[in-house]
């Protein structure tokens, strides 16, 4: 009995890879929307990631460094980028002197919307589903 336990284990982890990625391709080389946001906002991609967190509520640069999974030096070029475009603005943190906020402002705002706006946008492929597949697919991602 563990044999076919083993085996219908190995079937469904194929079956996952498989789904997985197709997702992933779906999700990350099908439609260029990174591109598109770089594109759109006239800056890299991780640009944009760094003002979408922030568009969230002010950070500290540690937490902002935290979020972005970059060190502290990439995280100041960024935000002192993001600060002469305007999208965001450093203050000093009100109960510690030695931290910085970073804030958005309200072109940052702005910014973040599109590439929220870009990056929510459904693929063409699945807007080719008809509402029942694309009904079956909602089901089955909600239990993921």
């Amino acid at each position: 009995m563990n044999e076919h336990t083993d085996a219908d284990q190995d079937s469904r982890l194929e079956a996952a890879t498989r789904v997985y990625a197709v997702m992933r391709h779906l999700v990350l080389e099908s439609d260029d929307r990174r591109g598109e946001v770089a594109e759109a906002l006239g800056m890299s991609f991780g640009r944009s990631k760094a003002l979408r967190a922030l568009a969230a509520g002010p950070m500290r640069m540690s937490e902002l460094t935290a979020k972005l999974t970059t060190d502290k030096p990439y995280t100041t070029l960024i935000v002192d980028d993001l600060e002469r475009r305007g999208l965001v603005v450093r203050s000093v943190h009100p109960e510690d002197r030695r931290s910085k906020i970073v804030t958005v402002t309200a072109a940052g705002t702005a910014a973040a919307a599109v590439a929220e706006e870009i990056l929510a946008r459904p693929p063409a492929r699945m807007l080719a589903l008809d509402a029942e597949e694309l009904a079956a697919l909602e089901r089955t991602i909600a239990k993921l």
